[in-house]
């Protein structure tokens, strides 16, 4: 089966490729199929999309174990759904309505942004399927996308090379404000330290060894 873990491989064997041969390996052509490898990569891409496409279908056309076929939470089983769908519509729309090319000279910058955004929200989503709890579509999260929007809406009023370094550090700081706070409540409930090497000696026990 693959999953997120094969995924994340895959994508770091590609970004090694690339960095080893430079973008113009990706124009040779496969002997067999005739095709450029970035093409087959593509269409290997595109296979495995289709495939867990079909598969997450019929888990969504089957309904939720709720009432009326919706979750647990009494939420439906699209809404997960409607955060992804808002990030990748807020990525096109930042990319196309750009009037410095900002995805085409930061790539790297621009993937980052919207790679924690995306990491925050996957949490939030993990947390509430394991809880079996409502997640709410207003997130501190899309302060850094909402940023760039406005920035654009007023012409770029602010350099959009900036203001996507601000959308980063707001996103980056958002993730890890966010993923700090589920340690320590998991760490508060089960009693154990996360962030310390040892934990603290009650004062029974620092008078005892006195």
């Amino acid at each position: 089966r693959i999953d997120v873990t094969e995924a994340q491989i895959a994508i770091t064997v590609l970004l090694f490729v690339s960095a080893y041969g430079g973008t113009a390996i990706w124009d040779y052509k496969v002997p067999l199929v005739g095709l450029e490898l970035k093409l087959f990569v593509g269409f290997v891409i595109l296979c495995g999309t289709a495939l867990s496409f079909f598969n997450y279908f019929r888990v969504i056309f089957g309904g939720g174990v709720g009432k009326n076929g919706s979750t647990i939470a009494g939420t439906s089983v699209l809404s997960p759904g409607l955060h992804i769908g808002l990030l990748i519509t807020l990525a096109i729309m930042i990319y196309k309505k750009s009037t410095t090319q900002l995805f085409e000279k930061h790539s790297c910058l621009y993937i980052l942004t919207f790679g924690f955004v995306n990491a925050k929200i996957s949490q939030k989503l993990v947390v509430a399927h394991m809880t079996k709890s409502e997640i709410c579509l207003q997130d501190t999260a899309f302060i850094g996308p909402g940023l760039l929007v406005l920035d654009q809406y007023f012409n770029s009023f602010v350099d959009e090379y900036i203001v996507l370094w601000i959308a980063l550090f707001i996103s980056l700081f958002d993730m890890l404000r966010y993923a700090t706070g589920v340690c320590l409540q998991i760490a508060a409930h089960l009693h154990i330290h996360v962030f310390r090497i040892s934990p603290h000696q009650a004062p029974e026990q620092v008078q005892n060894h006195n």
